[in-house]
């Protein structure tokens, strides 16, 4: 059976065509029924394809005379949207020309365009922007929201919960993922009126496919005790650049450590294989792809910085999504919980 094909923002990224070409055609060797629609400079993604014959026989171009810039607002990017490659790129989505859309650009001005072109589903009220990090064990957890809503309220909170479960039934094939919120402390007592309003009706809720016991402090966050880590944007996108900041910390001083003495430099070249180790587990290439979840259609947020094995990540997102049917799948356990009241 035909998949819908994604559409690829290829001018988004710091590394721009190349690497998001690239990304692509490493993505489709693990998803070869899938079909791409390169949006962006035509001249530049042909010569890209040039260097992936198969991708370019599994691709179409559509040109896009115009980029948004990293540092552009999103109420000027929305007004050009009929002429960049991320408007392009999304308005596919809506057209059903792709059922996906892969963009390593301006995160705000992605937000502005995907909610505006898609609207949100029936019975959400915000998208939300879902990241994907890695843990102790084997699986990997899910937090969101990590920006897109700075403020939000306990019918905000408990429509994320939803939307999280599901995307994680598809990425840990639990079929009841542990959700918990992310709070100061995990008494039922601590935190916000929303936090605290939000977790007593997730914890009176029947019929939701998820495991919710209440609070996960942020210390326990890559523990691997939790599936799914729901907050408001603020709080997430804090938290998500204390833990990429520490990734970094840690890397670096192993480096400089290790490289302080002739006996450091022994000592490196005995332990290098956790070392390696180490470094593939922190590298944020290997858990690229966040989502807007919520919306009538799939989008998904490469990091700007992303190295082609990234792209390849985030691309990797959007089929899996595709191919686990993550809208259906919210709206099903929306409509589940529409005649309890919950999150109303």
């Amino acid at each position: 059976m035909s998949l819908p094909r994604i559409a690829i923002d290829a001018m988004g990224g710091d590394e721009g065509v190349r690497v998001m070409v690239e990304g692509a055609s490493i993505a489709r060797r693990k998803h070869d029924r899938f079909k791409f629609l390169l949006v962006g400079d035509q001249e530049r993604i042909e010569s890209a394809l040039a260097e992936h014959p198969g991708m370019a026989a599994a691709s179409e171009i559509l040109h896009a005379p115009d980029v948004v810039g990293g540092n552009e607002k999103p109420t000027q990017a929305l007004r050009r949207a009929k002429t960049t490659s991320m408007g392009l790129a999304i308005n596919a989505v809506k057209t059903g020309d792709a059922g996906a859309a892969v963009s390593g650009g301006n995160t705000g001005a992605l937000m502005a365009m995907s909610k505006l072109s898609l609207r949100t589903m029936s019975g959400i009220d915000r998208p939300a922007l879902a990241g994907i990090m890695p843990t102790l064990e084997d699986s990997d957890v899910i937090m969101l929201d990590l920006g897109a809503n700075t403020d939000c309220d306990a019918r905000n909170l408990v429509q994320f919960a939803i939307m999280g479960a599901a995307y994680s039934r598809i990425l840990t094939g639990r079929d009841e993922p542990r959700v918990r919120l992310l709070n100061i402390g995990t008494e039922e007592l601590k935190g916000t009126d929303q936090l605290q309003d939000a977790s007593a009706q997730l914890r009176a809720a029947t019929g939701l496919a998820m495991s919710f016991d209440g609070y996960v402090e942020a210390d326990k966050i890559n523990r691997g005790e939790v599936d799914v880590v729901v907050t408001d944007g603020f709080s997430g996108n804090i938290a998500l650049k204390a833990i990429e900041g520490t990734a970094r910390f840690v890397t670096d001083l192993l480096r400089a450590a290790f490289t302080s003495s002739i006996r450091s430099k022994v000592g490196f070249l005995v332990s290098r294989p956790a070392t390696e180790l180490l470094k593939h587990h922190l590298d944020p290439n290997n858990h690229n792809g966040a989502v807007f979840l919520g919306l009538n259609g799939v989008i998904v947020k490469s990091h700007g910085s992303a190295n082609a094995v990234g792209v390849a990540n985030a691309v990797t997102v959007a089929a899996r999504l595709l191919e686990e049917k993550l809208t259906e799948r919210i709206s099903a356990d929306m409509a589940e919980i529409a005649p309890a009241g919950v999150g109303k």
